[in-house]
């Protein structure tokens, strides 16, 4: 993997991070560059609609300036509350242009959860989908929200003015380290968090995926996790900008069309969950589908079980899989696994990148020796400054600049990166550590399984016990066979003492993680 030069930079107070020397100064400079080489290239592809950069600058001129005139100013807070259509594109862009906060919302959320977000950002404005208009919260509950466009239909004023021609406006300079959007935590314990993605962290997230994947203008990228999320919206779309390539944009995951679209379109590039890959593989046509323009397989978001590396090696030789960890709080990647080294390093999460840090510490707080298990704690310029208007958040995620991520893992002498669970999520076995992740990477390997998910079960005597919850998709389930399977693989204690299939796939919410507290609760 190949980078741009670096240097130490003050950012954000006191922090001391390495940050590429030659960068735009904020996401619409980004953007702009852009148009610039590119007018005349396709930036996005919707089905039958294709829009070149020329188009999309146009688009993104006429709603910075209808923002503008509707009275928003910068730093005010516009919640988008949209699935992956155009309108996502021109909202997002256009507001940064604006210099507002954007504020992409998940599509699945209902009213209530809506209402949180809107009130604790003290957001001004939203765009949303008519379809979800059922549930947004009453204007009573939701005092700051002067504005609503509404995007297909609905109530609100429609998107379709923002498009309008309007007079210049001279827009507000923007300094590096101003807020570009909120994106809001899953959530799955207590209430969500906006972490504060800034111009500067963004960018150089950008130029990581770029530089290390090799992502230029003749590449296709696929949209095909929510735009919402931090993986669409910066691992796809903002990086696909970066690179001046096309974006393909598909509304919902479904395996068969992502294959129709990836052969159609000669996609290069996407990143996606692990269960996503496994769900291609499982369509009986995969091998008619000419994917031999896809080169680069990102995954993230959980482990890639190993049966399914195996059987997407055998399918395409010349894939080049590649892990990629991070997070909402590290604005998508702090390590990325290099082309080519699944192979050798088939658990890891990749190498650092070069303006990234990970610290591996101890259960006394100290930094462990290469090979030792701790907490993972990152740091770089990609780290937001903290989470919006949070201080008691700020002060229990953050430490010395460093975010508290609540992963075990490792570093190896070669500085390859593992993760291997979920603080929260490791099993205490009458003093016996289970680390689920390894007792799911063996179980997908038997010929039933389509997924599995394993937690803790509280056990009087010996303080928690493994179970494992299955999607088998109809296969003849045994759950005496499959810890059988286990136990020829696993040691005595790792092998889970109890075994259901949900009869459907695994709980996940938006950004594909498995909900692991809804499989707790159905224990009981």
């Amino acid at each position: 993997m190949t980078f741009p030069a670096t240097r130490y930079e003050k950012r954000y107070g006191d922090r001391l991070v390495r940050c590429f020397i030659d960068r735009p100064q904020s996401i619409d400079a980004m953007f702009r560059e852009t148009v610039a080489q590119h007018a005349e290239d396709v930036a996005i592809v919707l089905g039958d609609m294709r829009v070149t950069y020329r188009e999309f600058e146009a688009r993104v001129e006429s709603v910075a300036r209808n923002l503008v005139a509707s009275g928003l100013g910068k730093g005010d807070r516009i919640a988008l509350l949209m699935g992956n259509n155009l309108e996502f594109f021109y909202a997002f862009m256009g507001a940064a242009r604006a210099r507002l906060i954007s504020v992409p919302m998940n599509i699945r959320q209902r009213r209530p959860e809506i209402e949180f977000v809107l009130n604790q950002c003290q957001a001004a404005a939203i765009v949303y989908d008519a379809e979800h208009e059922a549930n947004l919260p009453e204007p009573e509950t939701v005092p700051s929200v002067k504005h609503r466009f509404s995007v297909g239909g609905g109530s609100g004023i429609s998107f379709a003015k923002l498009l309008d021609e309007a007079p210049p406006v001279a827009f507000p300079t923007i300094e590096e380290e101003d807020t570009l959007c909120l994106l809001y935590t899953s959530g799955t314990t207590g209430k969500p968090k906006g972490a504060m993605l800034t111009h500067v962290g963004t960018i150089h997230s950008c130029i990581h995926f770029a530089s290390a994947w090799q992502i230029k203008a003749q590449d296709a990228g696929c949209l095909a996790v929510p735009a919402s999320h931090v993986t669409g919206l910066v691992a796809i779309i903002l990086t696909m900008i970066y690179a001046g390539g096309r974006t393909l944009v598909m509304p919902a995951f479904k395996a068969r069309a992502f294959l129709k679209l990836a052969d159609r379109e000669k996609m290069t590039y996407t990143l996606i969950v692990p269960a996503m890959y496994n769900l291609c593989l499982l369509d009986p046509d995969f091998a008619a589908f000419d994917l031999s323009a896809w080169r680069i397989a990102g995954f993230g978001g959980a482990p890639m079980p190993s049966a399914t590396i195996e059987r997407l090696a055998q399918a395409l030789p010349n894939l080049a899989l590649c892990n990629a960890y991070g997070s909402t709080e590290t604005t998508s990647p702090i390590t990325l696994l290099p082309p080519g080294d699944i192979g050798s390093k088939p658990a890891s999460v990749g190498k650092v990148l070069p303006c990234g840090d990970v610290i591996v510490v101890g259960e006394k707080g100290c930094e462990v020796p290469p090979g030792e298990t701790g907490e993972l704690l990152i740091g770089g310029a990609m780290v937001v400054p903290g989470y919006w208007d949070n201080p008691e958040g700020n002060a229990n995620g953050f430490i010395g600049g460093y975010w508290v991520s609540g992963d075990l893992g490792a570093k190896d002498e070669d500085g390859y990166v593992y993760v291997f669970d979920r603080k929260k999520d490791m099993i205490n076995r009458a003093g016996f550590k289970i680390y689920c992740i390894e007792v799911e990477s063996v179980m997908t390997y038997h010929p039933a399984i389509v997924e599995a998910a394993v937690v803790g079960r509280p056990d009087p005597v010996l303080g928690e016990r493994a179970h494992a919850f299955v999607f088998t998709d109809g296969r003849p389930f045994d759950a005496a066979d499959i810890r059988r399977f286990c136990a020829e693989r696993l040691s005595d204690y790792k092998v889970p003492d109890s075994v259901i299939d949900l009869g459907a796939p695994l709980p996940r919410n938006a950004n594909g993680k498995i909900l692991k507290n809804e499989l707790r609760q159905r224990l009981g």
